[in-house]
């Protein structure tokens, strides 16, 4: 039984690791919009843009495994140090680079892409931190927070860095990113993080080799059913969120101008935000699946509302009605894995966790683009094969292709939260209890 003074020291440790991780992002994403700013203004190319997006993803996916060994085996903060150092240290070269008039495109790529290892290792440390620190009734409370951070850094990072590139130049806002890190660095040196109690699994764990371990977080999804719904239903709504990400800009400029899509964009913000918000407040239902497909089906359904009709209106509530049910998600989410899974194999699992949900990414940038300049932009015309179909319902002409993407992506993942909720093996996750005990609350 945690005592209340421990489990208050708790609650401040992680408060002060919070703080460190939102100024941390906060400079991150100024640093990341400035410097796409800069690669498009140099090339003129949305391709080598693109390629910058790219190259802060991959490295993400590709090192969680190698990410979720070194969090459980070493110092979670140690690793949270190390990390923040590291990007700091990339902001810092390119900051030399760019003063001195060397900074080249490949310096951007090669600094983004160690910016994102950082990440790779910091995000899986800090939620496995807080799991040891956060009493169980706030958990969804405290992965609130964490997407308040990340939300912060999605609204305020880029109208802010497009503000101080107009009037300072890139320099100062890489300077206020380095700024940002030290914040962060100071944050992680004033407190403890005590190490995760100690599991069967992880004891037998420590006695196997790299390749074991490197493969343990996938394997120990892979035996749990439930786990597998969950991964399956965060995949689809991660490639829904995806191509909607890169669609929502020519669905409104079709019939909108750039003013409008700013406006769009803003509801999108502020939707992640007030989402993030509630959370933090309330912390999630009781029975943690509940919120998950609950916010899904709504989800799916400002997805659809997103493309009925070419109405701003209408697009704007969309587009922020469905950023506002992502953060009791992946809110909900989070309590629940971090509540299953032992705290000692939490960085190997949660890792494993974050490349397979995450792999859909990827594959909604690549196809997005495609399918709507070859199939349904095409097929949404007077004429088109899907027009007889649905012509009468969403319109015909330029955009209502794309419209219609919208329509059948929110109706996927609508789809994909009844099918969790119909899934045994997921609705068993709560009633069944851990193998071992997962948490032990402490700073002391």
């Amino acid at each position: 039984m945690t005592s209340p003074e421990t489990s208050r020291r708790g609650l401040a440790t992680f408060a002060v690791l919070w703080f460190g991780q939102l100024v941390s992002i906060l400079g991150s994403g100024l640093t990341s919009f400035a410097l796409g700013i800069w690669v498009y203004e140099q090339t003129g190319s949305v391709t080598r843009f693109a390629t910058m997006t790219l190259c802060a993803v991959a490295p993400m996916v590709l090192l969680a495994p190698v990410a979720g060994v070194v969090v459980d085996r070493w110092d979670r903060k140690r690793v949270m140090l190390v990390s923040d150092t590291v990007a700091a240290l990339s902001t810092l070269c390119m900051l030399l680079l760019y003063s001195s008039g060397n900074l080249q495109l490949w310096h951007v790529y090669l600094g983004v892409c160690l910016t994102a290892v950082a990440d790779a290792f910091q995000e899986p440390a800090f939620v496995a931190a807080s799991t040891v620190l956060i009493p169980e009734r706030h958990l969804g409370r405290a992965s609130g927070l964490l997407q308040l951070a990340q939300a912060a850094g999605r609204t305020l990072a880029p109208p802010l860095a497009g503000l101080l590139m107009m009037k300072l130049g890139l320099s100062t806002v890489m300077m206020l990113d380095l700024a940002a890190f030290g914040l962060a660095v100071v944050a992680n040196l004033l407190v403890r993080v005590p190490p995760p109690p100690p599991s069967a699994q992880g004891a037998a764990q420590a006695q196997e080799g790299w390749v074991s371990n490197l493969t343990f977080g996938v394997r120990f999804i892979f035996r749990r059913p439930g786990l597998v719904g969950l991964i399956a239903f965060f995949s689809v709504v991660n490639l829904t969120l995806g191509m909607a990400e890169i669609l929502v800009t020519p669905l409104v400029l079709q019939s909108f101008t750039m003013v409008e899509l700013g406006q769009v964009l803003a509801c999108s913000g502020v939707g992640m935000v007030a989402g993030s918000a509630l959370m933090t407040v309330w912390g999630g239902p009781r029975r943690r699946l509940t919120g998950i497909v609950g916010s899904g089906i709504l989800y799916g359904a400002s997805l659809m509302l997103a493309g009925l009709q070419p109405s701003l209106l209408l697009i704007a509530t969309g587009a922020f009605l469905l950023t506002f049910f992502n953060p009791p998600i992946a809110s909900c989410s989070q309590a629940l894995w971090q509540t299953l899974v032992p705290a000692d194999l939490q960085g190997r699992v949660f890792a494993a966790r974050m490349a397979l949900a995450w792999m859909s990414t990827p594959v909604a940038y690549v196809i997005s683009g495609l399918l709507a300049d070859h199939v349904f932009e095409p097929g949404m015309r007077p004429g088109g094969t899907f027009a007889p179909v649905f012509g009468g319902l969403l319109g015909m002409g330029p955009g209502r292709g794309i419209a219609l993407m919208m329509v059948l992506m929110g109706l996927l993942a609508m789809v994909a939260g009844v099918a969790l909720a119909l899934f045994r093996p997921a609705r068993e996750l709560e009633t069944i209890a851990p193998e071992t005990p997962p948490r032990a609350v402490g700073a002391g």
